[in-house]
């Protein structure tokens, strides 16, 4: 972030809260759906919708020129993200919404690691106790031994890897490509690589469950435009704790509505992974490196 532009952080705050609203919606959508439309499909349907709010952008994107390697990450990130979001829907329709919040908190932390392999970004010693913390926050969550391991659980730790892949080729792709662009190449591509798959196991949707996934797409769309708006307006040690928030709103949601009861150790395991996200952000601030581990709200759809 450009610290000469303007900083306002309780309208850094106020953004980050309705990211997270938008966020949170999302999940409450795709859970209320259910899984009468298998994930692969509810998956291609929420990325085909999503297409239409691209459309202002088309005069802009004719305009840029990427090379064919840039062309090559755009199709690997495009395919990593879209086996992401396939095992992501499934998690929804197997596992408590607070879990699925809480576990993708875990995404920062992995391209954290991936940074530091792929990229040879330091990983400093404070960066590895915070991600030591992250993964202890995980076994929390999880608890292996103490309870079954649900196969969404498993969906999640893979969603996270792959989403985690997805970031890092972003990052390498938003220093050399207009990051429009690189925003509706990941919408496009997406949409084609999960298109066979939705095939296989189509289910026609209803009127209803169309209109659901059109709620998915413009709260998914809202909250990243939202997203920016907040990390705009204040540092991202400002607007990186509230989205704990989602965690609390969730688990809330998940209570009243879907009938989940609150269980205190996903709370606690969302809440260690987050203030590792948390504070690996910070140290980033102060050694005013540029960002490569992007904030919670970031990993979402």
């Amino acid at each position: 972030m450009d610290d000469a532009r303007p900083q306002n952080p309780i309208l850094g705050i106020f953004w980050m809260l309705v990211t997270g609203l938008c966020f949170v919606a999302v999940t409450a959508l795709v859970k209320y759906m259910g899984d009468r439309i298998p994930a692969p499909e509810s998956a291609f349907l929420r990325y085909l919708i999503g297409l239409v709010f691209l459309i202002p952008l088309i005069p802009h994107l004719r305009r840029s020129h990427p090379t064919a390697r840039q062309w090559r990450l755009f199709g690997f990130r495009g395919l990593s993200h879209a086996f992401g979001v396939m095992l992501w829907f499934y998690a929804m329709t197997q596992i408590p919404i607070a879990e699925v919040t809480a576990m993708n908190y875990l995404a920062p932390v992995y391209v954290t690691i991936g940074a530091a392999i792929f990229l040879k970004e330091k990983l400093a010693a404070r960066r590895i106790a915070a991600v030591v913390c992250a993964l202890l926050g995980a076994l929390i969550i999880l608890r292996p031994g103490f309870r079954e391991v649900d196969p969404g659980h498993l969906a999640m730790l893979l969603a996270g890897l792959v989403f985690g892949a997805s970031y890092l080729l972003a990052k390498v792709l938003a220093d050399e490509v207009d990051p429009t662009y690189v925003v509706a190449s990941l919408s496009i591509i997406v949409t084609i690589v999960l298109a066979p798959f939705a095939l296989v196991v189509w289910v026609t949707p209803t009127l209803a469950e169309l209109g659901l996934l059109l709620a998915v797409a413009f709260f998914a769309t809202a909250g990243h435009y939202t997203m920016t708006l907040a990390l705009r307006a204040a540092p991202v040690t400002v607007t990186q704790p509230v989205t704990f928030l989602q965690l609390v709103w969730a688990t809330l949601l998940g209570y009243v509505v879907f009938a989940e009861a609150i269980d205190i150790w996903v709370v606690l395991g969302g809440g260690l992974i987050l203030g590792s996200v948390t504070f690996i952000a910070w140290r980033e601030a102060v050694l005013r490196r540029r960002r490569i581990t992007p904030t919670a709200p970031e990993t979402k759809l």
